[in-house]
C-alpha cells in the first residue's frame, strides 16, 4: 500500500475520477467534503453544479462508498463566511473586484485540507484540479494542466512550497474528454455526462449585486447614487452606487453617451465611477502585492513572462521588476481592464513563476 491520501470530494466528476485513479495506483484514501455554504448554486470556478448543496455532500459520500474508502463531511460554514465571503464583500465595498476562488484555495481548501490530513494521518492531499506539480532545483511549482481549456493554475498561485510538496493532482495530465471517458468506463454514465459551470459557489445566478444588497446592511443607503465622470473629471451622469460596477464594464451602465464607454476606474472614497473609451481602458503597467513565488525563490529583475490578469485571458508578454514588497509589471503591449483586486499570475511557458493581487 502506498501513502495515505486525503481526497477532497465534491460529488462531481473531477474529484471522483481523481479518487478512482489514486485507488488504482495503490494509495489508501480518506475522503472529505467541506460544507461551506447553504446554497444550491455551484462551486468555485470550474466545479460541478451543486458542490455547495446538501445533495452534493451525499453524492460525494456515495462515491466514496462505491469506491470503498471512508468519508467525512466537515462543517466549516463559519470559517468560510469569515475568510472568503467577508473578503468578497469588503473588496467590493472598497471599489475593488475580488477573486473569491483564489482566497478559498489558499485559506480554506489547502488550509483546512492539510489540517484535516494531519488529523487523519494522511501524508498527502489530492483534488480534482487540472494542474501539474513539478520539482526542480529544490523548489516546487505548478505547471499548466495538459488540457489548456481546463487549466486551473490561475486560481492556485497562492499555494506555498509546503502546500505543493503535499499535494497530488491526478488529473493534471488528462483532458476533460479523457476524464469523462474514465467515468463512463467505470460505469458512471450519468456522472460522465454531468454539466458544469463557472459560477461562484455562494452567488446564486452569478448575480453579485443582488448578493451585496442581501448581505450588506443598509446597502442602498450606504452605497447609493453618485457621479459618473470622464477621465478629465467632467460629470457625465449619475450611477447607482459604485459597488455595482466593475472595471471594463460596458453594458448595464444606464447612460447613453453617443459612443461605447467603459468603466475605467472606481473611487470608493468619492463614490465616483470613471468612464472612458476603450483606449482609456487600456494600460501597460500594474503593481501587485501579496506576492507568492513558486519556480524561483527570487524573481530575476526584468525577467520576461507571460502575465495573465484574468482567468480567460491568453496573457500578455511582460517584464517584472521588484520594488520593495511589491512587483511592477510592465506589458510590452497595452492590455484592457487592469482590475484592482484581481490576480496577476506569471508564467514561463507552462511553469508558474508566481502571482499576486493587483493594486
Amino acid at each position: 500500500m502506498k501513502a495515505k491520501v486525503l481526497m477532497a470530494m465534491s460529488g462531481g466528476i473531477d474529484s471522483t475520477v481523481a479518487a478512482m485513479l489514486l485507488k488504482e495506483q495503490g494509495y489508501e484514501l480518506v475522503g472529505v467534503t467541506f460544507r461551506t455554504f447553504d446554497s444550491i448554486s455551484q462551486g468555485c470556478m470550474e466545479k460541478e453544479k451543486g458542490c455547495c448543496s446538501v445533495d452534493a455532500l451525499f453524492e460525494a459520500q456515495k462515491m466514496a462508498q462505491d469506491l470503498d474508502f471512508e468519508h467525512h463531511i466537515l462543517d466549516i460554514r463559519q470559517t468560510f463566511k469569515e475568510q472568503v465571503i467577508r473578503n468578497f464583500i469588503d473588496e467590493y465595498l472598497q471599489g475593488r473586484t475580488p477573486n473569491p476562488c483564489v482566497v478559498c484555495n489558499s485559506t480554506i481548501k489547502w488550509g483546512k485540507l492539510l489540517e484535516t490530513a494531519d488529523q487523519f494521518g494522511c501524508q498527502y492531499i489530492a483534488t480534482g484540479h487540472y494542474a501539474r506539480i513539478c520539482q526542480k532545483a529544490g523548489r516546487y511549482f505548478l505547471q499548466k494542466g495538459r488540457d489548456e481549456a481546463k487549466d486551473q493554475t490561475y486560481f492556485l498561485w497562492t499555494l506555498t512550497q509546503d502546500n505543493l510538496s503535499r499535494t497530488l493532482f491526478p488529473l493534471g495530465n488528462l483532458t476533460k474528454p479523457e476524464v469523462r471517458k474514465i467515468a463512463l468506463e467505470h460505469g458512471y454514465e450519468k456522472l460522465s455526462r454531468k454539466r458544469e459551470s463557472q459560477e461562484i459557489c455562494f452567488i446564486p445566478d452569478n448575480d453579485y449585486r443582488a448578493f451585496l444588497h442581501e448581505h450588506v446592511e443598509n446597502f442602498t443607503e450606504k452605497y447609493g447614487p453618485g457621479n459618473f465622470v470622464d477621465t478629465q473629471g467632467k460629470i457625465l451622469g449619475r450611477h447607482q452606487g459604485f459597488p455595482n460596477y466593475t472595471i471594463g464594464q460596458r453594458k448595464g451602465l444606464g447612460i447613453a453617451l453617443g459612443q461605447p464607454m467603459f468603466v475605467v476606474s472606481i473611487s470608493a472614497k468619492e463614490n465616483k465611477v470613471v468612464l472612458g473609451t476603450r483606449e482609456e481602458l487600456q494600460g501597460q503597467t500594474l503593481y501587485v502585492r501579496q506576492l507568492n513565488l513558486m519556480k524561483y525563490a527570487q524573481i530575476p529583475d526584468g525577467i520576461e513572462v507571460s502575465a495573465k490578469i484574468r482567468y480567460r485571458s491568453q496573457g500578455g508578454t511582460a517584464n517584472l521588476y521588484t520594488e520593495g514588497d511589491r512587483l511592477r509589471v510592465v506589458f510590452q503591449e497595452p492590455i484592457d481592464s487592469i482590475t484592482p483586486g484581481q490576480s496577476a499570475v506569471f508564467y514561463e511557458n507552462d511553469d508558474i513563476i508566481g502571482g499576486g493581487i493587483i493594486e
